[in-house]
């Protein structure tokens, strides 16, 4: 990978953990994402899961709900969307349906990653899409802060 991309992952993945920050500020796990396409923001979702009282509100469905709207359709080619936690199964389904071109995220799941950690749901060759997929970008910034929010919880 260039330096220049791994620039510009490093860029949207601090615009993700923004999301990340504020879905923590308001009580909800610290998961934020956005969505970009030819270098311009689409999108940005935050967890909203309590807030909303619906547990399909991840921050990558609703990053994607949203550009769909904006876009004008829920095929999204040629976008990628960064991600502060590897995506669980849902959203990694949810992103295979929209046809995400690509994926990046900052810290693995390792208790319900769908992205490589426990499946691979985004890069199964029985499905009719795949996503190429980069993890691990400002992978220890994105685990502190979901390390520090269930610390906090626990007591």
């Amino acid at each position: 990978m260039s330096e220049d991309h791994e620039r510009n992952d490093s860029g949207w993945m601090r615009a993700a953990l923004e999301q990340a920050r504020e879905a923590c500020f308001r009580g909800e796990v610290p998961v934020g994402a956005v969505l970009v396409k030819k270098g311009e923001l689409i999108a940005a979702g935050r967890n909203r899961c309590e807030e909303l009282r619906d547990p399909a509100a991840h921050a990558e469905i609703l990053a994607l709900r949203e550009a769909g709207r904006i876009l004008g359709g829920w095929r999204l080619p040629g976008t990628t969307l960064y991600v502060t936690l590897e995506p669980c199964a849902m959203c990694a389904g949810a992103l295979v349906q929209a046809r995400v071109e690509r994926l990046v995220y900052g810290a693995a799941d390792p208790k319900g990653g769908a992205c490589g950690t426990l499946y691979n749901i985004v890069q199964d060759e029985r499905l009719n899409h795949r996503l190429a997929v980069t993890g691990g970008v400002l992978e220890a910034e994105c685990a502190t802060l979901l390390r520090e929010f269930f610390k906090s919880r626990r007591g």
